[in-house]
């Protein structure tokens, strides 16, 4: 996958729409009962990217960006207003945010998690492309020092120590992310007099998994 390190401009996707989206198959029995399945084991996310122009020069802007990925052609970094932070959007990034793993004093390397729980249940979502220097880790409630006693990959989110955690002590971690995505069409079709008029072209947005 040929990958852009670069971010969707975060102004135009602030009021964009979108969200998760998940694959069941369901399977009607005889009985009137139901079988149901998932061959996805993570959920993958969609937005459309024109709803947040307000003026030509947003799309201007939108249509240099688009060409500069070539249509679908390469992946880029997405900020998702609704779910960036290790912590509720309007809360602040702390160390203690996620827990990630647990030292075996011998693993020097663990991958960003966020967990989102319900009822009892969860989901650990992998975080790929953490924000670069938003990521803050302790280990057994003390907070560590980016750099120094930990570093954290950007294009992977591979976090790693330069001492292993001690045999059964906490690690937790805070960050900001983005999300992996690419267009999900290679045109942009925009009519100058409809857009003035406050109709905005549809410019799907689909993350990319490795």
């Amino acid at each position: 996958m040929s990958f852009h390190d670069v971010r969707f401009p975060s102004r135009l996707s602030f009021g964009s729409s979108g969200g998760p989206e998940r694959r069941t198959d369901i399977v009607a029995l005889a009985s009137g009962a139901e079988e149901r399945n998932t061959p996805w084991a993570h959920s993958r996310r969609r937005y459309d990217a024109g709803i947040g122009l307000r003026a030509l020069d947003d799309l201007a802007e939108l249509i240099a960006f688009f060409e500069a990925r070539r249509g679908r052609l390469h992946a880029f970094r997405w900020k998702d207003w609704a779910d960036f932070k290790s912590c509720a959007p309007s809360g602040t990034v702390s160390p203690f945010d996620q827990r990630i793993g647990t030292g075996d004093g011998a693993t020097s390397a663990f991958r960003l998690i966020k967990v989102y729980r319900s009822g009892g249940y969860g989901y650990e979502r992998p975080i790929e492309k953490p924000v670069a220097g938003s990521v803050v880790v302790s280990v057994d409630g003390t907070a560590l020092a980016e750099g120094g006693d930990f570093t954290c990959h950007p294009g992977t989110g591979l976090l790693s120590f330069g001492r292993a955690p001690a045999a059964g002590a906490e690690i937790r971690a805070g960050f900001e992310f983005d999300v992996p995505v690419r267009f999900d069409s290679d045109r942009i079709e925009a009519n100058m007099a409809t857009f003035q008029a406050g109709e905005v072209p549809s410019v799907p947005v689909i993350e990319v998994r490795p």
